[in-house]
C-alpha cells in the first residue's frame, strides 16, 4: 500500500500503467465530480515520495453520445495537458479491462476532441490522433504570420532551426544527425521557455534512419524527457513528412519503445499504435 498510513481519510484506489515507458496513475473518475488537485498530482507523480510516473490520467464520464469514456491529462507538475497519445492507449486498455468498451473498436473523448480507437490485440491499441495543425496561430506559435516547413530563431547566441505543428499539444521537431548525442537537457527546456512558444512546448529531438524510421527523444513540457512521447512521434513524423524526409507510414523509435505512425495524407487523421501494460494496482492514502 502506497502513502502515509498515518493519516485518518480515504483511499484512492489508482492503476499505475505505462505505453512505451511513458508512466501514468490512472484514476476512475467517472462517478466522482472533482479532478486532483495540482498538489495531489505532484504527491503522486514524485518518484521518491509517492507512486512515480510523468502524468495522471482520469478516465470520466464521455462528453460525446458515440464515446464510452473521456479523459483528461495532469503532468508531473501538476498543469493540466492536451493530448497525450500514449496515455490514451493506455485509457482504452483500462476501459477494455473494465469491460466498459462493448467491443474491440470504440471511441474516446479527450481534451481536444473525440478519437476512434481499435483494439489490435496482445495490449496494442491504434488510436486517430486529429489532423496535424500548422498554422501558427493553431499550434501556438508567436513571432510569424506565416506556415513554413522550418523556423528559425537566436537560442542563446546560436541559431536554432526547428519545425512546429500541434498534434493537441504544440510541439517543435528539431532534426538531428544523431539522437543520442542531441541537447535535449539544454535546448528543450531553453525552447519551451522562449516566448516563440507562448504556451510552451513538447520539444522532439528527431533523426531520420530510412523513409520508414525515425528515431526520437521528446522534452516534454510539465514532465522533462520521457521514455516516449505518443503526440510527439505523431508531431515528429507529420513534421518530417511535409519536408519529404520521410514516408507517410513510419515506425519511431523512442527511448521505451516503438509506435507506429501512418499519416495517410495531409487532410487525414494520423494514426498511432503502439504497446499498453498495466503495472500494478494500489491505494493511494490522502
Amino acid at each position: 500500500m502506497i502513502g502515509r498510513p498515518h493519516v485518518p481519510v480515504a483511499a484512492l484506489h489508482f492503476s499505475k500503467m505505462h505505453g512505451a515507458g511513458n508512466d501514468f496513475v490512472v484514476l476512475d473518475l467517472r462517478t466522482a465530480a472533482s479532478a486532483p488537485s495540482p498538489a495531489l498530482c505532484r504527491a503522486l507523480a514524485d518518484r521518491h515520495t509517492g507512486v512515480g510516473c510523468d502524468q495522471i490520467l482520469t478516465v470520466e464520464a464521455p462528453r460525446s453520445a458515440a464515446s464510452v469514456a473521456s479523459y483528461r491529462i495532469w503532468n508531473a507538475d501538476g498543469s493540466s495537458s492536451q493530448q497525450c497519445g500514449n496515455g490514451a492507449r493506455c485509457v482504452a486498455a483500462w476501459l477494455v479491462r473494465d469491460g466498459a468498451t462493448g467491443g474491440a473498436t470504440f471511441e474516446l473523448d479527450s481534451p481536444t476532441g473525440t478519437h476512434a480507437v481499435e483494439a489490435l490485440g496482445n495490449g496494442r491499441y491504434r488510436i486517430a490522433m486529429g489532423v496535424p495543425r500548422f498554422a501558427p496561430q493553431a499550434i501556438p506559435l508567436a513571432g510569424f504570420s506565416d506556415m513554413q516547413d522550418e523556423y528559425e530563431i537566436e537560442l542563446g547566441d546560436q541559431p536554432l532551426r526547428f519545425g512546429a505543428v500541434s498534434t493537441g499539444n504544440p510541439h517543435a521537431v528539431v532534426e538531428v544527425a544523431d539522437v543520442d548525442a542531441a541537447p535535449v537537457a539544454t535546448v528543450g527546456p531553453a525552447l519551451q521557455r522562449n516566448g516563440v512558444f507562448p504556451q510552451s512546448a513538447n520539444v522532439g529531438f528527431a533523426e531520420v534512419v530510412a523513409r520508414d524510421l525515425v528515431r526520437l527523444r521528446v522534452f516534454e513540457r510539465g514532465v522533462g524527457e520521457t521514455l516516449a512521447c505518443g503526440s510527439g512521434a505523431c508531431a515528429a513524423v507529420a513534421v518530417l513528412v511535409r519536408r519529404g524526409r520521410i514516408g507517410r507510414d513510419v515506425t519511431v523509435s523512442l527511448p521505451g519503445g516503438d509506435l507506429r505512425i501512418a499519416w495517410p495524407d495531409d487532410g487525414a487523421q494520423i494514426m498511432m499504435a503502439g504497446p499498453t501494460a498495466f503495472v500494478f494496482e494500489g491505494e493511494w492514502l490522502q
